[in-house]
């Protein structure tokens, strides 16, 4: 009996001094516009913002918008999908980016997945106008530094006026990747540099490949879709696809900006419109930019097609090149260089 007492007796002094372990992160979280942050995300007890579900919330896991709400800005370090696909999931952003994705500080720099669906993501909030009076304080719908991929599903993206002004800003110091399927990209840029899709990888080691599905680009300021090399010189270039969409009321429609000795840029273009942009409808600047073009429509625009600088914009043989301005004496430009045989 005494042994009996004396092993009780540690017993309850070990327990004394036990600490549960902290809750283990979840693979699936949610988040409610009646949640709250304190609690841990989990379906019962949702949290209230992107943010505070993104610390409960395992790498290559998972947030869920279980029901409409505005979700705030987030900045996301590690492989990651939020899906408001099904309900109605926002981002407010005035005078902020909406969403950055930058792995650069997590030890595994330009590696992290990220997965973007069913998201409107604003900037509204007063601040300048664009070219075409939209106004809105934004800084970047995504502003993307560092990872491996960013796929965006479903997304829309207006009124990002302010600072480096671009709906999506893809920025990668690495080999990164981009797609962008059935989105809305309006009302974005001011100034010279920023636009709708914005994509320059940066210094020797970035690198993009981007594709582009479906997706509706819309009076941006600028450029619609600007792909840019300046100050990138690594040696795996830029590459991207349009497929279908439309690039239409913006400053220029698609606008490849390519200064000598900076890295060589190609950009294919196939079933997309490109209308009645107050510019060009497509614009190469630059000896190592390369656009390529096939059954496209550019019509009412400013000006077609404008290869300058040395740059090539080739066609397959079975574009609309016509009626550029629809109203006025024709100013369509001209492909250069041999076109392009299909095959």
């Amino acid at each position: 009996m005494q042994r009996i007492g004396k092993f009780s007796i540690c017993l309850l002094a070990a327990t004394a001094f036990y600490t549960a372990p902290a809750h283990a992160q979840a693979t699936r979280t949610w988040v409610s516009g009646v949640g709250d942050d304190a609690n841990p995300c989990s379906r019962t007890a949702p949290c209230k913002t992107f943010a505070g579900a993104i610390s409960k919330t395992a790498a290559g896991g998972e947030i869920d918008c279980l029901d409409p709400g505005g979700f705030g800005t987030v900045t996301i370090t590690k492989s990651m999908t939020i899906d408001c696909d099904g309900t109605f999931g926002s981002i407010l952003a005035a005078g902020l980016n909406g969403v950055n994705v930058n792995d650069s500080a997590s030890g595994f720099p330009n590696t992290i997945r990220v997965i973007l669906r069913g998201l409107s993501i604003n900037g509204a909030g007063g601040g300048a106008q664009n070219a075409q009076g939209n106004p809105g304080s934004g800084v970047a719908g995504i502003n993307f530094t560092s990872g491996a991929s960013l796929v965006l599903e479903e997304v829309v993206i207006q009124r990002f006026n302010a600072g480096s002004a671009a709906g999506i800003n893809f920025r990668p110091g690495g080999a990164a990747t981009l797609t962008v399927s059935n989105s809305v990209i309006a009302y974005n840029g001011t100034g010279a540099t920023g636009g709708g899709i914005v994509v320059n990888p940066t210094g020797a080691s970035g690198s993009a490949r981007v594709s582009l599905n479906d997706v509706v680009v819309e009076a941006n300021t600028n450029a619609g879709l600007q792909v840019n090399s300046t100050g990138n010189t690594g040696a795996s270039g830029i590459g991207v696809t349009v497929n279908g969409g439309s690039y239409s009321n913006n400053t220029n429609g698609i606008s490849l900006v390519t200064p000598n000795g900076t890295s060589t840029v190609t950009v294919n273009i196939d079933h997309a419109s490109v209308t009645n942009n107050s510019g060009t409808g497509i614009v190469a600047n630059g000896p190592t930019g390369t656009a390529r073009v096939s059954d496209s429509t550019i019509t009412g625009n400013a000006l077609g097609v404008s290869p300058l600088g040395g740059s090539q914009i080739g066609t397959f043989g079975n574009n609309r090149l016509i009626g550029n301005p629809v109203v006025g004496p024709a100013n369509n430009g001209a492909f250069n260089g041999t076109p392009f045989s299909p095959s």
